[in-house]
């Protein structure tokens, strides 16, 4: 199997391609639509893991720029930032699967499945405290960090917001 990378976190990428490479795949990666168009000109690849957000591009446009170019590859959509909402949208565009960070590499292996089938997706809608986590999370990473921002936007109060921002993520 020949495996894509497209995620614009480096150590995750080289991480990921060396767990990948010690199971016997050959591995290629890139960390943007532009180097995803010049590896999809080069190389045929039988699977592909794509992440949902890069700096600024979308991995779901990714994954409509590898259908179109080699529609028998596989695409597996990893996100730190799941929600039904994408997860439905990146199966509509032709994801196998959909998996919220951390995912190790079995998890991601075991995803694709017997993906060149057509199998059905179970997509498990996360919890309401995840929901929750996630949309502090997004509010956060637009006001670059910004905790009192973050606090008028939610209209929560500042040391509220801390105290959830330092628990861990609730569980899917």
């Amino acid at each position: 199997m020949h495996y894509l990378l497209l995620d614009d976190d480096i150590a995750l990428t080289e991480t990921l391609s060396r767990s990948l490479k010690k199971r016997g795949q050959t591995v290629s990666s890139c960390h943007n639509l532009t180097e995803l168009e010049a590896l999809l000109s080069e190389v045929q690849f039988n699977r592909a893991i794509v992440d949902l957000k890069m700096a600024h591009e979308s991995g779901l446009d990714a994954i409509a720029r590898i259908q179109m170019r080699q529609p028998a590859c596989a695409i597996v959509m990893l996100t730190g930032y799941a929600s039904i909402v994408t997860a439905v949208e990146a199966i509509k565009r032709g994801a196998v699967q959909y998996l919220p960070k951390p995912a190790d590499t079995d998890e991601i292996i075991n995803a694709f499945g017997d993906s060149l089938a057509t199998e059905k997706i179970d997509i498990a809608p996360p919890s309401v405290e995840r929901l929750e986590w996630e949309h502090i999370q997004r509010i956060l990473h637009e006001l670059d960090g910004n905790i009192s921002a973050t606090a008028r936007a939610l209209n929560m109060h500042r040391r509220t917001l801390q105290r959830k921002l330092s628990k861990n993520p609730a569980k899917s």
